[in-house]
């Protein structure tokens, strides 16, 4: 598996101040996409266990709250076994940290394959579904188009059916 990036301090893609790691690999090709140069599996660096060592250390701060995984696709066959790995040990080392997870797919195809929900047990909230340039909505909270949906996947997976992750930020004093 290849990554194009890992911000170690992301406030876009989830709430609070994150570690987020942008994997390479996606054959969705969806129009008006923000980060068409990780569509090829090849684009970067190759994750090793000293990128996934240097993950684990940026996770240690208190004030990080949690992980994003984006791409790319985290799950493109090629990207499962290592993110499995990734995101085993960061609940592992890191339970109070949450972990966030962009993809093209909807959460209902994910689960219909078994490695593909294999990495979902790792996962917080999901914002799935293609990015379609015709629903852009930059009022959106961490999503780009209207079809995209925030997912409790824990709560969905008990339930056996959508639950809706609620994102309340807490408000600012003026």
């Amino acid at each position: 598996m290849n990554y194009g990036e890992i911000k170690k301090c992301d406030i876009a893609n989830g709430p609070g101040v994150r570690v987020s790691l942008f994997v390479s690999g996606c054959r969705n090709h969806c129009p008006g996409c923000f980060n068409k140069e990780t569509w090829d599996f090849c684009y970067g660096k190759p994750f090793t266990t000293e990128t996934k060592d240097h993950i684990m250390e940026l996770l240690k701060p208190d004030y990080i709250e949690g992980f994003s995984l984006l791409g790319g696709e985290p799950f493109e066959p090629e990207n499962q076994e290592e993110l499995v790995r990734l995101l085993k040990e960061i609940k592992e080392n890191y339970p109070k940290k949450n972990i966030w997870c962009y993809t093209g797919y909807t959460f209902e195809t994910l689960l219909r394959n078994p490695l593909q929900a294999k990495l979902l047990q790792y996962v917080d909230v999901l914002v799935d579904g293609k990015f379609k340039q015709e629903l852009r909505d930059e009022s959106l909270c961490f999503r780009g188009s209207k079809n995209q949906r925030l997912i409790d996947v824990q709560a969905s997976l008990q339930a056996e059916e959508v639950v809706t992750y609620n994102y309340n930020p807490v408000p600012r004093i003026a």
